[in-house]
């Protein structure tokens, strides 16, 4: 090199800059860690909501599935007066009818009749559940199954048996079936068969007892009319069977007939769940403005605090962008941590509430990219004001301080 030439300041390696941007987080723990606890909350606040979100529709879609997406259901709807419809005796074996169906049952509403645990209930206390006669193919129909106990049969049809709804049962404080269990129904006792498992695709069934036609029009005054039909058809003609099953149902007016697809409302369902992460990723980037405002002020302090540092190292050859560099770099290093931990945390409580729920595990990569993303976002933006402040410092005004 030629005699009195000033050597070109040499550029910070990556090593040496993570180890000079480490200094100040290392040097002052505590204070580094409440700064970054802010932006470990709100990362982990975001992980968490879209990993649970994304773990529950996948539960949701997972047993939508699972229980079919080709169940209909026919209802009674009102009529041009505006009182409930009633749906003709024959509709269930006309819907059999159609081609692609495949399965059939139906259920009958009975009104003016309650069940109780026992004729000593007060007449007011409902527990809001329902009695319904039932066909005897209604299980495979809805897709459930039985917790305990038998289902109806031909002959227990007939007679004073019924079968209690997930939600029934609980109300009425019967967790198990044993021999001589009965329910007050109507105005005489009818002994219990079975409880139901939840029903999904039919959860008016859960809070319903159950019995059979020939038992409710001897006992309870049933005329006969179903006032829900439960269809399965095959998958590939759903919309076909959809656009007759009214005129099927119910040829003399068409228009007093409800139809409706289960797994479409559980995936609006799904949907309406999902509207809901907006509220709590609101909340989750609070959080994480709180944490760049406590970056901020940090790596203000910081500088304030470390002149002497500042002045020695221009001194000894440090440009103003070496400076701003390490500041800058030791800002994103705190954020970097702190969404570091949120990712982990978020992704950790996400894993826990899903084991517990039974769901596939689920964590979004938009869920921790993003979390990262905005941590070293925050990091850039808290800390570009205070490098820049740092970098402004003359060696001898800094210097004053030693």
């Amino acid at each position: 090199m030629p005699a009195g030439t000033i050597p070109a300041p040499a550029r910070l390696r990556p090593g040496d800059l993570a180890r000079v941007a480490s200094v100040g987080l290392r040097t002052r723990r505590l204070r580094a860690g409440l700064s970054a606890l802010g932006i470990a909350i709100g990362v982990a606040a975001i992980v968490a909501v879209l990993g649970l979100s994304s773990s529950s529709s996948a539960g949701l879609l997972a047993e939508i599935s699972q229980l079919g997406t080709n169940l209909l259901t026919v209802t009674n709807g009102q009529n041009l007066s505006g009182q409930t419809a009633e749906l003709p005796t024959e509709a269930p074996a006309m819907i059999a009818r159609i081609g692609p169906v495949y399965q059939v049952a139906d259920t009958a509403a009975i009104s003016g009749a309650s069940a109780y645990r026992s004729p000593l209930i007060p007449a007011v206390d409902t527990n809001a559940l329902s009695i319904q006669a039932t066909s005897l193919d209604l299980l495979p129909a809805i897709a459930t199954t039985l917790s305990q106990g038998r289902f109806l049969n031909a002959a227990t049809a007939r007679e004073a048996v019924a079968v209690l709804g997930a939600a029934a049962a609980q109300r009425l404080g019967i967790d198990r079936v044993f021999s001589g269990e009965r329910v007050w129904v109507g105005s005489q006792w009818f002994y219990v068969a079975g409880i139901l498992n939840p029903s999904v695709l039919a959860p008016a069934i859960d809070s319903s007892v159950l019995v059979g036609f020939p038992a409710a029009e001897k006992y309870l005054g049933l005329d006969g009319h179903p006032s829900t039909i439960y269809l399965r058809a095959q998958a590939s003609q759903v919309n076909a069977v959809w656009s007759v099953l009214a005129a099927t149902a119910n040829p003399e007016n068409p228009s007093e007939v409800t139809i409706s697809q289960p797994s479409a409302a559980l995936t609006a369902q799904a949907d309406a769940q999902s509207a809901l992460n907006s509220l709590f990723l609101g909340l989750g980037a609070v959080a994480l403005l709180v944490g760049g405002v406590g970056v901020a002020n940090i790596m203000i302090i910081s500088v304030l605090e470390r002149r002497s540092e500042i002045g020695l190292r221009r001194a000894l050859g440090a440009t103003r962008g070496n400076i701003r560099t390490q500041f800058l770099s030791e800002a994103i290093l705190l954020s970097l941590c702190g969404g570091a931990i949120g990712v982990a945390l978020g992704s950790f409580a996400t894993a826990v509430y899903a084991h517990a729920k039974h769901w596939a595990i689920v964590i979004p990569a938009e869920a921790w990219a993003g979390g990262i993303g905005a941590a070293t976002a925050i990091g850039v933006i808290a800390g570009l004001l205070p490098a820049l402040r740092a970098a402004r410092m003359s060696p001898t005004e800094a210097l004053r301080t030693i």
